[in-house]
Order: C-alpha cells, then structure tokens, then sequence
C-alpha cells in the first residue's frame, strides 16, 4: 500500500488569492495559451487557469528536473497518490490551493472525472512506453495527455445559446472537435520537443514513420538533419495540420465569449508549425516559436473568423 503524504489543511488561503496563483503559474508557464484566455470573460478564464495548473502538476510528477533522477517505483507512487487525491477532490476533499479553486471550478462548471484520470494514465504510459510503433498508439497517448483537456474544459467553454434554445434543438456534440483540437496541440509540441525529449530517452515520432522515410533513430538521436528528415517532418506537420481542422468543425457551436479565445490560441499554437517549417526542420538546435508581435497580429483576424461562426 502507498503511503501518500498529504499538505495540511490549516494554511488554505483565499479563493481569490488562490486563483491569483493560478494566473501567475499559468503566464509564466504557457504564454500562448494565457493570451487566449485574457479574451474570456473573468469567471470563465479563471476557471481555465485552475484546469491548466492541475494538468501542469499531474505532467511535472514525471517530467519535472526533480522526477528525472527518481526511480520508476517511485514516480508509479506518486501517479498513485495523486489518482486517489484526485478521486477525493471530486469527492469535494480540499487540501491546498489548487484543490480549493478547483473545488470551485468543479461546482460552477460540473464536468465528470474520467478526463482527469485517463491523463493520470497518460502520464504512466511515460513510465513504461518510451517508443511508439504506429500512429494509433500515439494518438491514445496524445488523447490521455491532450485530449483530455478539451473534455475537461468544454463545460467552461460552453455553447451558444442559438444552437441550443429552441424546442426542437438537439444539443451539439463538442467533444470530437474538442479533443481534435488537444491531439493537435500535442502533435504539435512533440514535433516542436523532438530534440529534448530524445535527451530523456524518449521518441515519440512513429517507429512506421521513421521507416517509411528512411530514417534511423540513431539518425534522431544525433540530430541529422537531411532530405529523409525533412520529408518525415514535412508529413508529421501535415498531420498535425489535419487535426487543427478537424478541430475547427467544433468552434462555431461554442458560446460567443469563447469563440474568439479558442480561434485566436489555435491559429496561433498551429503557427508553431509554420515556424518549424522556417526553421528548415531544425528542432535540434533550435526551438520554434510564434514572435509576440505575430500573437498580437493574428488577434483582429480570429475575432473576425469567430464572428462568422
């Protein structure tokens, strides 16, 4: 049996102070994703803040510099505890900060508790999966550590009261696209990572991918950048692509105080992989990123693209 060890409940501090640290953590840590959520309206971006630090200590339980030299028993102990911590949160068990504001995101925006657990799975598939042989295998890793987000979220996003205020109206289904868009954005943070991860012994391109081009994994892990390497790449950025729009279909349903948010950290993630491409592929020695400048241009044109549903 895991011992866990648990924070003591005597220092909670205030809702607000406690959501305040969620902003804080949230800029610092995802600066493309924090823009999209000053569009929001204040209730609905907080709850978004809470969300991404939760996911971000359910990712730092493995990938953390302090998780890198533990042992894997260790770290199954710790996805462990931190299952059953999440289990007693949706139970309404506040122990620190982040359970208190999500605590509250959970009663202003009720959503279930599988997403949350399947990303928790996602992170020990990194415990014991290292290599992917097909496409299939990581879209299910990408669905656990990504997807999930969407499910997680589309409750705080939630739809336009057009689609859903007539009789007759059937209730949309976001989920699809909202997973899409979080398959997208891992898709696209691994092509972006490929040389850091490969420092953590891990390659999370398809092994079919890598034959299908003719490169070796030797190759990666020197960090060859030649035609086979560009091919390769040129394809996983075409599929990454393929999920973005796949993505799209969802957006026009969401509430309208969401739609630009969500339009304007698509484009702007998806530009990721426009800057991979003007690296020459060269996420080795380089690590691509959409300037400010360009952020802050692409505003006015996803306001204008969510206007027209």
């Amino acid at each position: 049996m895991v011992l866990c060890p648990l924070p003591s409940k005597s220092v909670l501090p205030s809702l607000d102070e406690a959501y305040e640290a969620c902003r804080l953590e949230t800029e610092r840590w995802a600066k493309t994703f924090y823009l999209g959520t000053l569009l929001m309206p204040p209730a609905k971006r907080r709850a978004i803040w809470a969300i991404y630090v939760w996911c971000r200590r359910t990712d730092e339980l493995m990938d953390s510099p302090e998780a890198q030299n533990l042992p894997v028993q260790e770290l199954s102990d710790r996805l462990d505890c931190w299952e059953q911590r999440t289990r007693n949160l949706f139970q309404g068990d506040v122990l620190d900060g982040l359970d208190l504001v999500m605590a509250d995101v959970l009663e202003r925006y009720p959503q279930p508790l599988e997403p949350y657990l399947e990303m928790i799975e996602g992170q020990r598939m990194d415990l014991r999966k290292h290599r992917y042989a097909t496409f299939a295998e990581l879209e299910s890793y990408c669905f656990r550590v990504a997807g999930t987000v969407g499910l997680m979220t589309q409750e705080v996003m939630g739809l336009d009261p057009a689609y859903i205020s007539a009789p007759w109206s059937n209730k949309p289904n976001t989920s699809e696209a909202a997973v899409a868009l979080g398959i997208a954005n891992q898709l696209t943070n691994i092509l972006r990572d490929v040389g850091e991860d490969r420092g953590r012994g891990r390659i999370y391109l398809p092994q079919e991918d890598l034959q299908r081009f003719g490169y070796s994994e030797a190759e990666l892990m020197a960090g060859t950048l030649n035609e086979n390497w560009n091919a390769l790449m040129a394809f996983q950025l075409q599929r990454a692509r393929h999920w973005f729009a796949l993505s799209e279909s969802g957006v026009r349903w969401l509430a309208a105080d969401a739609r630009w948010p969500v339009w304007a950290s698509l484009r702007i993630y998806r530009g990721i992989l426009d800057a991979i491409e003007k690296l020459n592929y060269d996420v080795f020695n380089h690590r691509a990123y959409v300037p400010r400048v360009g952020k802050f241009l692409d505003l006015p044109l996803s306001y204008l693209i969510a206007q027209a549903r």
